[in-house]
């Protein structure tokens, strides 16, 4: 690990095969704490380059526990996080969306890190249960269009590393490989990005895969379509930029997307917006995600269409009854 701390430190870019032996010496605890977490520091200030990327998300795909979805085809939903928006659950909000209007999802997620509200913690506090048995969420998937894959279930070898993670107390690149390990590997992605970067990095990472995905990356910062400023969307095809009022929509305020402030709240503001409770902000935003990531999955459908289909998940109820009928509780 000296030697790799000391290539980096001079400028040099790892290989993908020099990235991947550092990760495993940190996940196998053949290396010392500090040189750990002088590994991660240098990495997160020099940034990630795309050979290193391939080389840590080889090791997690490898060692990581996998379940099999592929003839249902579902979708993920995500953000990488980090943009230090606190906007309420927009993702995971847009999924459900998206199931009620019949996509399947296999969502991938993890407790927050910083808010204390991130995907995992709402459906926890909501009552949900995780698990990684795959005949117990194929289930779940057929029967009401979503599954949820907590990350700590499928990655259990990162538990060497997370507190280290927390002892640092900043966003690593173990961050940026989230929304790129779910374990059901799905055939399509819709990722939101907070930096121009990382949306740079992702597009040159899957254009390798049999992937077909969005990237989503709003000007002013926010790792998804919030529709406060003009935004990019790379995809398979190439990259646009949109505005809100091109596609119907009205540009909003930052403080019309804050989230809680617990974990109790921003369940409180999911359950509110699944009911057809949710601010005009909050409906617009949601709807402009999910009728984007649906273009995603369900190609043969205009983009019109992905958005008449997304409003009406939410205002019928569907994807309120996605959610009850996924945690099996009445609220």
């Amino acid at each position: 690990m000296k030697d790799i701390l000391a290539s980096i430190l001079s400028g040099q870019i790892l290989t993908e095969q020099e990235a991947a032996a550092a990760l495993r010496m940190m996940l196998s605890d053949e290396i010392p704490q500090a040189q750990a977490a002088a590994f991660l520091a240098a990495i997160t200030m020099r940034g990630i380059w795309l050979e290193e990327l391939r080389g840590f998300h080889g090791v997690l795909s490898d060692i990581g526990n996998k379940v099999d979805f592929s003839d249902l085809a579902p979708i993920d939903v995500c953000g990488t996080g980090g943009d230090g928006k606190h906007t309420f659950n927009i993702s995971t909000v847009s999924a459900f969306v998206l199931a009620g209007a019949g996509v399947p999802i296999a969502k991938h997620g993890n407790s927050s890190a910083t808010s204390g509200s991130g995907s995992s913690d709402v459906l926890k506090y909501l009552g949900f249960e995780f698990t990684n048995d795959e005949s117990v969420l194929r289930r779940q998937l057929e029967e009401s269009n979503f599954c949820y894959l907590h990350a700590p279930f499928f990655q259990p070898a990162l538990k060497q590393v997370a507190p280290l993670r927390a002892e640092i107390g900043f966003r690593t690149f173990f961050n940026l490989l989230g929304p790129l390990i779910n374990p059901a590997s799905p055939p399509f992605q819709f990722v939101g990005v907070a930096e121009p970067a990382v949306l740079r990095l992702y597009r040159y990472f899957l254009e390798t895969t049999p992937t077909k995905f969005a990237l989503v990356h709003t000007r002013d910062g926010y790792d998804e379509i919030s529709l406060t400023a003009a935004f990019d969307v790379v995809t398979n095809d190439g990259a646009e930029t949109f505005y809100a009022e091109d596609l119907g929509f009205e540009t909003l305020r930052a403080e019309e997307l804050r989230g809680g402030e617990t974990v109790e709240e921003a369940a409180r503001q999911l359950l509110n917006i699944l009911r057809g409770q949710g601010s005009r902000a909050q409906n617009q935003t949601v709807i402009a995600n999910a009728a984007f990531a649906m273009r995603v999955a369900k190609s043969e459908f205009s983009f019109e269409e992905c958005r008449e289909r997304a409003t009406e998940s939410l205002q019928s109820g569907a994807a309120f009854g996605v959610l009850s009928k996924f945690i099996k509780t009445e609220f």
